[in-house]
């Protein structure tokens, strides 16, 4: 069975992303998850910021090679401005 899990917020330090259940030998390619959160970005309705934030994703876990490995694949989506939403809400 496939379960998908988030974490995070928007304005958080990062969002962080968990897949289970995949078998070892299935190709990953990181480029179309690229892909993918470019087309995010360009979606209707979005903000101007939008347009200026480069999402880039990092796979930490479960992936070796361009191949899963049977654990659990986790990703991560860094917020480079969160800084900047923390020293505004006056949070460490």
């Amino acid at each position: 069975m496939f379960r998908f899990e988030t974490a995070g917020e928007s304005h958080g330090e990062c969002l962080v992303a968990t897949l289970t259940g995949l078998p070892a030998g299935i190709p990953i390619a990181v480029d179309a998850i690229q892909h993918e959160l470019w087309r995010r970005q360009q979606g209707f309705g979005r903000g101007g910021r939008m347009k200026i934030e480069t999402d880039q994703a990092h796979l930490v876990a479960g992936v070796r090679h361009g191949h899963t490995i049977g654990s659990p694949v986790a990703m991560i989506v860094a917020n480079a401005d969160s800084r900047k939403y923390r020293a505004n809400s006056g949070r460490p």
